[in-house]
C-alpha cells in the first residue's frame, strides 16, 4: 500500500448560470445551475499516518483544525470505513483559490481529500458511496467527485454529465468576501426563476440563463458589481455561485490573455486576476474508474 499521494488537484468550478427555482420546507434553496471544472485550483498532498490520527500539515488563517472541510472530510471517511479507522493522515494544502469566493475551493478541497484517501487507505468505496459522503459536508461536494461537468439540481446534488464549450475563462477576484449565508436569506433573493430543462442549456449558444444571486450580491458587496461592469466590456461577464468572483468565457486564450493585461493596465490594485482553461473531468477521477 502507499503511503504517500502529493500534488492532488482540487480544481475550481464557475456556474456557468446559477437559478434559484424553489424553496424546500426545511429552509433549503431548491437551484438549477451548471457547474464547470476549471484547470486551476488548489494542491493536497497526503501522508498515511498509523496511529489513526488526522493532521493538518499547513495552517488555513481564519480556519480552525477541526472546522476545516479537509479534516472533517478525512475523519468521515474514517468512520465510514471500519478498515481505516486504524489509519490516519497527515494532509497539506496549498491554498490558491479564495475563500468565499464562490469557485468551490473548499469543496473541492473535501472531495480531493475523500479521493485520495479513500485511494491510499484502500477503503474501496464507490463513486456513489462517496458522493453520498460528500453531501454531508456540503451541497458541491458531489459535484467534485462525480468528476464530470453536470447539470445540477435540487439543492446541488442531483447532478446528470452535460457537454460544456472548450474555452477560456478570465476570472477577477475583486477584493471582497461574499458570505453565503447572507446571500441566501436576502429579501429581495429571487426564487421563483421557472426551471429550466438540460436540452435547454445545451441547445444555447452561448451565454444561457442569469445568476440569480448576483442582484443580491452586488447590492450588498459593491465591488463584485465593479468587477462584473469592467469586465462586461469584453463580453458576458457575471458571478459564479454566490460570489464573489465573477468570469467571462472567451474562445481562444490570446483573447484571455489580452483581457489580463487590460486588468494590469485597469489600475484596480485590489483585483486578483487569473485565466484558466476548461476541462471536462476531474484530475482524480481515475482513481474512482477502476
Amino acid at each position: 500500500m502507499a503511503n504517500t499521494l502529493n500534488n492532488c488537484p482540487a480544481p475550481a468550478k464557475l456556474n456557468l448560470f446559477l437559478h434559484v427555482t424553489g424553496r424546500r420546507p426545511d429552509g433549503y434553496h431548491l437551484l438549477q445551475t451548471v457547474f464547470q471544472l476549471l484547470d486551476r485550483g488548489d494542491l493536497l498532498h497526503f501522508k498515511v499516518r498509523d496511529d489513526g490520527e488526522i493532521r493538518r500539515a499547513t495552517d488555513v488563517p481564519g480556519v480552525p483544525e477541526d472546522a476545516d472541510l479537509v479534516v472533517r472530510a478525512a475523519r468521515l471517511l474514517q468512520s465510514a470505513a471500519p478498515g481505516a479507522r486504524k489509519l490516519g493522515a497527515e494532509i497539506a494544502v496549498e491554498k490558491r483559490l479564495p475563500m468565499g469566493g464562490g469557485l468551490g475551493g473548499g469543496s473541492s478541497d473535501a472531495a480531493t481529500t475523500l479521493i485520495a484517501l479513500n485511494h491510499l487507505w484502500q477503503t474501496g468505496l464507490s463513486r456513489e458511496e462517496l458522493m453520498t459522503l460528500g453531501l454531508r459536508l456540503g451541497a458541491d461536494v458531489p459535484f467534485f467527485i462525480f468528476g464530470r461537468n453536470a447539470f445540477a439540481e435540487g439543492v446541488g446534488e442531483d447532478l446528470a454529465a452535460v457537454d460544456t464549450p472548450d474555452c477560456w475563462y478570465v476570472v477577477i477576484e475583486p477584493g471582497v468576501s461574499a458570505p453565503t449565508a447572507a446571500i441566501f436569506s436576502a429579501p429581495d433573493l429571487t426564487r421563483s426563476t421557472k426551471p429550466v430543462k438540460i436540452s435547454d442549456f445545451s441547445s444555447a449558444s452561448n451565454c444561457f440563463g442569469k445568476n440569480d444571486l448576483q442582484v443580491v450580491a452586488t447590492r450588498l458587496f459593491p465591488p463584485i458589481a465593479e468587477a462584473i461592469e469592467w469586465l462586461q466590456q469584453f463580453g458576458d461577464a457575471r458571478m459564479t455561485g454566490s460570489g464573489a468572483c465573477v468570469f467571462c468565457a472567451f474562445a481562444q486564450e490570446h483573447e484571455a490573455d489580452e483581457v489580463l493585461k487590460a486588468a494590469q493596465e485597469s489600475g484596480q490594485s485590489q483585483w486578483k486576476v487569473w485565466k484558466a482553461r476548461a476541462i471536462e473531468r476531474h484530475p482524480l477521477s481515475h482513481l474512482l474508474d477502476s
